[in-house]
């Protein structure tokens, strides 16, 4: 397909990039962000995590692979705006379902191809995330300053609360896929969960309830379950007051905890750390991290704008009174805090994804650590 529809994306700093409609077209914004994936471009797009994002894909080459249901990590796309420089022209893949650019008409992602990526990617880099918008269709005949106007006007990402947006409306259960009887049930709080989490598990043994962001210490206690999850998401951790007080009540009361991205956030500042913004993010499925416990490098893949400031190489004591506290793992790109554990009570949570369903696997052990914790924490409750 020869594409002749012209667009653009605008930064806030007023640069702007020419390329061709990719997509559906009109006017959206959002906060431009990069992602290193060479693999996993349909997850990329139905993560929650991206709500509010346009995502910019450093691949050169995007759309070979087409679409298919089975990758959907979500029951929509959630990117702001999508941003490639190469897309493809045909499909070549035997579980493709369909084209990538006919799936982004059908979700109304406004995207731009054709792009120097490159180029694009070194700005953020050097200057950091900036707010940003696509503009095709009838939009991309606007006048350039009202173009520039509209993208300052947005809000930041700092300060956002998105929870309520990408939770789900109802709480279910989702029952444990192995043989015998469950080893245990677990509430998750949906904060913006992809679906490989819940299958991680269930095919541990576990009983999944998926609760919405706004549910109470009383409605988890009357499921009467064996430990809490906090999933992925978007927005500033520190919007998300009223999930930091419910996990401080449920960690007082002993129950298990393990937390990934955001939730890996929201545990730190339920133990009373702060949370920063990073100049660009970490996003993609290459990102080095060593588990200070055993020097193990793991390649992971991750999705976060903000971090949590515990110091590195120390033991120290909860500022809220949850005892001991230590850095379980840390980025060796940057240096950032990448996981958190809790020496004398039974939680722990990491900001990378070990549940990422296009790879890498390296940290998926890390499900198996959560059910023996449980599984832990439920026999010395039997002894009692």
């Amino acid at each position: 397909m020869i594409r002749t529809e012209p667009a653009v994306l605008v930064l806030e700093d007023g640069t702007r990039y020419e390329g061709f409609a990719y997509g559906a077209t009109g006017e959206r914004l959002g906060e431009v962000v990069f992602t290193t994936g060479m693999t996993g471009y349909q997850e990329t797009l139905s993560d929650p995590s991206y709500a509010g994002q346009i995502v910019v894909q450093t691949a050169p080459h995007i759309g070979n692979t087409g679409v298919n249901q089975q990758d959907m990590e979500s029951d929509k796309f959630w990117v702001a705006g999508y941003v490639v420089r190469d897309a493809s022209r045909v499909v070549s893949n035997f579980r493709a379902e369909g084209d990538l650019e006919s799936a982004l008409q059908a979700e109304g992602i406004v995207g731009i191809c054709d792009v120097d990526t490159r180029a694009l990617t070194r700005r953020i880099r050097n200057a950091g995330a900036m707010r940003g918008g696509v503009f095709s269709g009838e939009a991309y005949g606007q006048d350039a300053d009202a173009q520039l106007e509209k993208v300052k006007a947005q809000p930041s990402m700092a300060g956002q609360y998105l929870s309520d947006v990408v939770t789900t409306k109802e709480a279910y259960l989702l029952e444990h896929t192995t043989e015998g009887e469950a080893i245990g049930s677990v509430a998750l709080i949906d904060l913006g969960v992809k679906r490989a989490t819940p299958w991680n598990l269930t095919t541990r043994g576990f009983d999944v309830h998926v609760l919405p962001a706004d549910v109470t210490a009383e409605q988890v206690r009357a499921l009467d379950v064996d430990a809490v999850f906090y999933s992925n998401g978007p927005g500033d951790p520190q919007a998300n007051d009223a999930q930091v007080t419910l996990l401080q009540e449920l960690l007082r009361e002993g129950y298990p905890f393990m937390g990934i991205c955001f939730g890996n956030q929201l545990l730190g500042r339920a133990l009373g750390f702060g949370t920063y913004k990073l100049p660009f993010g970490h996003r993609g499925v290459n990102q080095p991290v060593r588990d200070t416990a055993t020097n193990r490098v793991e390649i992971t893949s991750q999705n976060h704008g903000f971090a949590v400031d515990v110091p590195l190489d120390e033991t120290v004591d909860s500022p809220t009174g949850f005892g001991r506290v230590e850095v379980s793992h840390i980025g060796l790109n940057d240096q950032v805090v990448e996981g958190i554990r809790c020496l004398d009570i039974p939680a722990f949570s990491v900001q990378f994804h070990p549940e990422a369903a296009s790879g890498p696997h390296d940290a998926a052990p890390l499900f198996d650590r959560f059910r023996d914790m449980v599984l832990e924490a439920s026999a010395k409750k039997s002894e009692k």
